[in-house]
């Protein structure tokens, strides 16, 4: 396993983001599977002790869109069509384990799927996604951060 290129300020990955999970997602080419581990933290709550759907939602869509990074750390697309199952409570302050894999890939877009597990191994929530390439207009964006989209270690964490 190999660990995936983080940025700057992605509320997901973004390493210089104060207000974001710092996830680091690992590709697992031999099983054509991502994976990841987080804590969500109680602010993040949609009630007591339960992590909001949204930010459920936004883990698995970028878990699921990274498996288009299993091969390729370049291999950046967006989410067209996201469909999110949740199937219990998701808890915060406990550690979470995400899976994305990728169904099928063409050049131009890609159906992929992702599982969230509380520290059990139950499934809390599932996702299956569409993911296209990026308009002009982002992918214009984004290569002023693509010198930030990169493995960072330790010692490079702020």
């Amino acid at each position: 396993m190999h660990k995936q290129p983080s940025s700057r300020f992605c509320f997901l990955c973004g390493k210089e983001n104060d207000s974001g999970l710092k996830m680091e997602w690992k590709s697992d080419t031999e099983n054509q599977r991502v994976i990841a581990r987080v804590r969500v933290p109680d602010h993040f709550n949609g009630y007591p002790g339960v992590v909001h759907g949204g930010i459920v939602a936004a883990i698995l869509d970028e878990t699921a869109g990274r498996a288009t990074l299993l091969e390729d750390d370049d291999n950046l697309m967006v989410t067209l069509k996201l469909e999110i199952t949740y199937r219990q409570p998701t808890p915060t302050e406990e550690e979470l384990t995400v899976v994305g894999w990728p169904t099928r890939i063409t050049s131009r877009r890609a159906l992929v799927e992702g599982e969230l597990f509380n520290q059990k191994g139950e499934i809390t929530a599932t996702c299956k996604a569409v993911v296209v390439r990026p308009p002009e207009k982002i992918k214009a964006g984004w290569e002023q951060e693509k010198q930030y989209w990169k493995v960072y270690n330790d010692k490079e964490m702020p």
